[in-house]
C-alpha cells in the first residue's frame, strides 16, 4: 500500500538566486533520508515559488521495509563441541544478541565457518517515522545567507510562516520552527491569500492553481517564455534567449502574466548597453529587437498576477524605466564633457583593496605588467604603445557617473568614452575586452590589447590578494579569485598563450614593491600557492574538454608552469592512448620508470662501457628516437613526438629480458641505470607515463 506525500514550507519571499540550489538540495536530501528510513517510493520532486519550498513524493510506502541484520559470532568449532552441543561461547553470543541459540545460522567466510545471529526488525508505519524524517530534511538545507527570527535558534533562508504536511489524507505531525504542520496552504499574497484547506496530497497543485499560484517552476518557466515571445512577436519584434534573466523572473513570482511597454525612441540614440542595462539588470525587462538586429523602443515585463489592469501596470513600468533612462542619458552627456584620460588620476580616490592601494596604484602596475607581457608573449613591437594606452585607460571609467550608477557597464562605457575622445580603435576595443571572459563560457577577447591588459589585470589581482593572505577558503571568495584564475587559465589555453606563470607572478609581485606596498607573504609562498590554485582551474578545464583524469595527472606531474603547453601535451597524449601499441609501449616505459626511480641518484651514461648486445641496441634506439623526437617537442607537435617513441618498445623489452639491470658490479649497474634514466628523461618531457591507468 502507498500514498503520496506533500510537504510544504511556507516562508517570507526567498531571494530568487537561492531557489535553484535549495530545490536541488531538498531533492538530494529527501532521496538520502527516505533510503535511510527504509521507505520505498516511486519519485521525488521539488517545487518552489518565492513563498514556498515543496517536496512531493509519489507512491510512498505506508510501512517501512523490514530491517535484517546478520551479526558475526565465533567460529563454528568454538560455538559447538564435537557432539554439536552449543558451548558457552554460543550461548553467550545468542543471549547478547537477543536470539535463541537454535536460531543461530552458519556462514562461510574466507574458507572458515562462523555462526551468525540474524536479527529482524519489523517496519514501522510511515506516519510514525515521517516527522523525524521531514525535520532532518529541513535541518539539512543550507542557504548563502540564512536568517534568524524571533527568539528561535533556527536559521533558514527567510522566516517560516506555515507548514503543510499530508500523507495521503492524514496530517503528518511534524513541527518546524515552532509551527505545527497542518493541511492549510496559502495562495497568491494579494489575489487569494487564504488560508486554503488541502484535503489530500494529490489535491495540492489544483488548489494552489485555483488560488493563483503555479507551484511547478518548470511549468512557470515555459509559460513565461511562451508569453514573452508571443507578445514580442505581436509587437513586431523578438526577444533573445536569456536563461539567467528568465530563471530570475521565474523565481520572483507565482502567477506570471507578460505585458509590453514602450519608451521614448530618442533614447535609442544612446549606446544599446546604456538602454539595456537599466531595463534588464535593474527592472528585469526583456529588450525587444527587430529582424535586422536593431533595438526597438519596446520592452516585455512579467508581473505577478492576472491580466486585469494590464494597461495601468504597463504605464507604471514605463514611468519607472523612463526615469532610469533619463538618468542614464544625463550621465552619458555629462561624462563625455571630461576626457577619459583626465579621469585616471581620480582613480586615486577609489580603493582597490585596503591593503593593496588604490585603483590608480593598480593602473600603474597594470601598465608596467602589460608592457612586460608584450615581450613575454613575443608580440610585435608596434603593439607596445597601444597596450600601454589601453592599460592606462582601462579602469578610468570607474570614475564616471555612469559606471558609478551602473557598475555592470565598466569597460563598456570606457570604450565608448575613449572613442568619443578620439582614441585608437584598438585601444577602445581593448578597454572593453580586458574584462573578458567575465564568467565561465563567456567570450574571449579578440583584441590583442584587451587580451594583454586582461592578463595583467588578473595577475595583479591574484598576486596582490594571495600576497596579502586573502586566499579563498571553502565557499568564501569575496574577491572572485576563482573566477579571475579561471579567466587567466582559459585565455592561456584557448588563445595558446605561451608564458611562464612563475615568472609573471614574480613580475606582478615586484610591481607591488615598486608602488611601495609590502606584501605580507613572500614571493615563494605566492608562487607556490597561486600556481597550485591555477593548476586546479586548469584540471577542471581539461576535464571539461574530455581529457582523462590520469592523462591530466601524468602531464601535470612533469610541469604546469606553461598552461597552454600542459593542454597541448594532455590533448595529444589523450589521443595517443587510442593508437595501436600504446598499451605495450606504456608497459615498457613504466618498467623503465619504476627501476630508474629506485636508483636514488643520477648516473652518467658511458656508451663505450656498454658490452651486451641488448644494451647497445637500446642505446642506439634511444639516440635515434631522441634525434627524431626532440624537434617535434620543440615545435609543439606532441602527438608526432609520442608516435616517434614507439620504436623504443622492443629494445626496452629486450633489454629487460637480456640483462640484469641491478648487476652486482657497481659500474655495470650504474651504466644500465643511466641508460634507463635517459629513457625516462626523454618521455618525461611530455608526461609521467607511470601515472597512466592501463
Amino acid at each position: 500500500m502507498s500514498r503520496d506525500l506533500i510537504f510544504e514550507i511556507g516562508t517570507e519571499e526567498i531571494p530568487a538566486r537561492f531557489m535553484p540550489g535549495a530545490l536541488e538540495q531538498m531533492a538530494d536530501l529527501a532521496a538520502g533520508v527516505f533510503e535511510e528510513y527504509r521507505l520505498k517510493y516511486d519519485r521525488v520532486a521539488t517545487y518552489g515559488t518565492p513563498r514556498r519550498l515543496a517536496l512531493y513524493i509519489s507512491n510512498l510506502a505506508e510501512i517501512q521495509e523490514e530491517r535484517v541484520q546478520e551479526i558475526k559470532g565465533p567460529p563454528v568449532k568454538v560455538a559447538f563441541d564435537a557432539d554439536g552441543r552449543p558451548t558457552k561461547a554460543a550461548l553467550g553470543f545468542a543471549r547478547n544478541n537477543g536470539v535463541a541459540v537454535d536460531e543461530l545460522v552458519t556462514r562461510s567466510i574466507n574458507g572458515g565457518e562462523y555462526v551468525f545471529a540474524v536479527k529482524k526488525e519489523a517496519g514501522r508505519p510511515a506516519l510514525e517515522v515521517l516527522p523525524d524524517l521531514l525535520l532532518n530534511i529541513v535541518n539539512g538545507l543550507s542557504f548563502p545567507k540564512p536568517m534568524r527570527w524571533g527568539t528561535l535558534d533556527m536559521r533558514f533562508a527567510r522566516p517560516i510562516r506555515w507548514v503543510l504536511a499530508l500523507f495521503g489524507e492524514d496530517v503528518v505531525p511534524v513541527e518546524v520552527a515552532g509551527l505545527k504542520a497542518g493541511r492549510l496552504t496559502y495562495g497568491h499574497r494579494f489575489l487569494s491569500p487564504g488560508p486554503h484547506e488541502v484535503p489530500e496530497a494529490g489535491a495540492y497543485f489544483a488548489i494552489l492553481e485555483q488560488n493563483f499560484v503555479l507551484v511547478d517552476q518548470e511549468r512557470r518557466r515555459r509559460l513565461i517564455w511562451e508569453q514573452v515571445t508571443r507578445l514580442a512577436a505581436r509587437e513586431g519584434g523578438r526577444v533573445e534567449e536569456d536563461p539567467d534573466l528568465l530563471e530570475e523572473i521565474n523565481y520572483l513570482l507565482e502567477y506570471p502574466t507578460a505585458l509590453a511597454g514602450r519608451f521614448n525612441p530618442d533614447y535609442l540614440k544612446l549606446p544599446h548597453e546604456v538602454v539595456i542595462t537599466p531595463m534588464r539588470d535593474h527592472q528585469r525587462y526583456f529588450p525587444v529587437w527587430n529582424d535586422r538586429g536593431e533595438l526597438l523602443p519596446l520592452f516585455i515585463t512579467v508581473h505577478n498576477g492576472t491580466d486585469a489592469h494590464l494597461e495601468t501596470i504597463g504605464r507604471g513600468n514605463e514611468r519607472v524605466l523612463a526615469a532610469r533612462l533619463a538618468d542614464a542619458a544625463f550621465f552619458y552627456r555629462e561624462d563625455q564633457k571630461i576626457p577619459l584620460m583626465d579621469r585616471v588620476k581620480k582613480l586615486a580616490e577609489i580603493v582597490f583593496q585596503e591593503n593593496l592601494g588604490t585603483m590608480y596604484d593598480k593602473t600603474k602596475r597594470i601598465v608596467r605588467l602589460s608592457r612586460l607581457l608584450v615581450t613575454e608573449l613575443d608580440l610585435p613591437d608596434y603593439l607596445t604603445p597601444l597596450v600601454e594606452r589601453t592599460a592606462e585607460l582601462a579602469k578610468a571609467d570607474l570614475a564616471t557617473a555612469m559606471v558609478y550608477e551602473f557598475p555592470e557597464l565598466q569597460g563598456i562605457m570606457g570604450s565608448y568614452y575613449a572613442a568619443h575622445d578620439g582614441e585608437d580603435a584598438e585601444v577602445c576595443r581593448g578597454i572593453r575586452q580586458h574584462y573578458w571572459p567575465r564568467f565561465a563560457g563567456d567570450r574571449l577577447p579578440d583584441s590583442l590589447t584587451g587580451m594583454v591588459v586582461g592578463l595583467a589585470d588578473r595577475l595583479d589581482t591574484l598576486v596582490g590578494c594571495f600576497g596579502a593572505g586573502l586566499i579563498p577558503t571553502g565557499s568564501q571568495d569575496p574577491y572572485a579569485l576563482r573566477r579571475q584564475a579561471a579567466g587567466l587559465v582559459t585565455m592561456a589555453v584557448e588563445l595558446n598563450l605561451k608564458f611562464s606563470l612563475a615568472r609573471l607572478i614574480a613580475a606582478a609581485y615586484q610591481g607591488y614593491g615598486d608602488e611601495g606596498i609590502k606584501l605580507p607573504r613572500d614571493l615563494t609562498f605566492v608562487q607556490d600557492q597561486l600556481a597550485a590554485f591555477c593548476r586546479q582551474r586548469l584540471e577542471h578545464l581539461l576535464e571539461e574538454k574530455g581529457i582523462r583524469f590520469d592523462v591530466i595527472e601524468a602531464c601535470l606531474a612533469v610541469g604546469s608552469d606553461d598552461l597552454a603547453d600542459v593542454y597541448h601535451r594532455a590533448r595529444d597524449l589523450n589521443a595517443f592512448r587510442e593508437e595501436e601499441g600504446f598499451n605495450a609501449l606504456q608497459t615498457a616505459f613504466t618498467r623503465a620508470f619504476n627501476l630508474a626511480r629506485q636508483a636514488g641518484e643520477r648516473y652518467v651514461l658511458e656508451p663505450e662501457a656498454l658490452k651486451e648486445k641488448v644494451e647497445i641496441e637500446l642505446y642506439r634506439a634511444l639516440e635515434e628516437v631522441r634525434r627524431r623526437v626532440e624537434p617535434e617537442i620543440k615545435a609543439g607537435r606532441y602527438l608526432d613526438a609520442l608516435k616517434a617513441m614507439i620504436p623504443l618498445r622492443e629494445p626496452i623489452d629486450a633489454f629487460f629480458d637480456g640483462v640484469l639491470v641491478m648487476a652486482p658490479e657497481k659500474e655495470v649497474r650504474a651504466n644500465r641505470l643511466a641508460l634507463l634514466q635517459g629513457v625516462v628523461d626523454l618521455v618525461r618531457q611530455l608526461a609521467d607515463f607511470s601515472r597512466l591507468v592501463p
